[in-house]
């Protein structure tokens, strides 16, 4: 499948991995010292939600449409309002128009000790990203393949922070590629906390790199997905879903309380599932 950030700005699948991102940032904040982020395929950076591609599709109308003006649960509240305060930072006016991707939000959310490095290969994009981060002196943006950084760039100096890896799966093998890059992020850091966001659209693909994660021997793996329907044929997206390696002691607990709440909210006729479990544990 193809899944170039663009066209899918804001969508459920959003919801759910930049929602992740802000309870880890979140997490990392609570102790003084510096962090650093790497966002492996960062995107442009700033989405507009009007515009021709995530217009030609509108999933945004199903996803961060329906949570930004919703009534929540004070608890569900709490959990989503950073991701929630970074979008809205990039629509004053109280209208939705512009959506953060996870540069964006994780800029919203630093401290001027933490640093940001944002790579992306395609052109266009890597140059739409320089602009939206010009003369910001703690973001560092590099035209590069997101997967190399997993052997140049770990560990940071800071020796804390997070690796965040969102593939467009735009080749065969993407699912391989993450597991073999995790194994090898991991050997090189491992005290870093690691996101990988994946589509759910074949089950079969999940099922086996869930398989080559318990086979990898990294300790520390939690698995969270929600779905918005039930598989299909044709496959098509249907579910979205994270791995954290090294996640906030947290998370699980935050993600119980959160993911109940997006499945009725972001589903139709009580479709929703969600799943929170340890792939695995110490």
């Amino acid at each position: 499948m193809n899944y170039r950030h663009a066209f899918h700005a804001g969508n459920f699948a959003d919801v759910v991995k930049h929602t992740i991102l802000s309870r880890i940032l979140a997490y990392l904040m609570r102790k003084d010292a510096p962090f650093r982020v790497i966002d492996t395929h960062a995107g442009v950076g700033l989405y507009d939600l009007r515009g021709d591609e995530a217009g030609r599709t509108g999933e945004w109308q199903e996803g961060i449409a329906r949570l930004i003006d919703a009534k929540l649960a004070s608890p569900v509240a709490e959990v989503v309002e950073p991701y929630l305060s970074a979008v809205r930072a990039q629509n004053q006016d109280g209208r939705l128009r512009y959506y953060p991707g996870s540069p964006m939000i994780t800029r919203h959310m630093m401290r001027p000790q933490d640093r940001l490095m944002a790579l992306e290969l395609h052109p266009s994009d890597a140059w739409a990203l320089r602009k939206n981060f010009t003369d910001d002196f703690q973001v560092r943006v590099t035209t590069l393949d997101g997967w190399a950084a997993m052997g140049t760039h770990l560990p940071p100096k800071e020796k804390r922070g997070l690796v965040v890896v969102d593939p467009p799966f735009e080749e065969k093998g993407e699912f391989t590629r993450m597991a073999q890059s995790l194994e090898k992020a991991h050997a090189r850091w491992p005290g870093g906390i690691y996101a990988y966001w994946y589509p759910i659209k074949e089950p079969r693909e999940v099922d086996a790199y869930i398989k080559a994660l318990k086979a990898s021997g990294i300790p520390k793996i939690l698995r969270i997905e929600l779905s918005i329907d039930r598989p299909t044929t044709p496959p098509r997206l249907h579910g979205t879903g994270m791995i954290v390696v090294n996640p906030p002691y947290v998370l699980e607990a935050e993600m119980r309380t959160l993911l109940p709440a997006l499945a009725e909210l972001l589903s139709d006729h009580g479709r929703g599932r969600w799943a929170v479990e340890w792939v695995a544990g110490e």
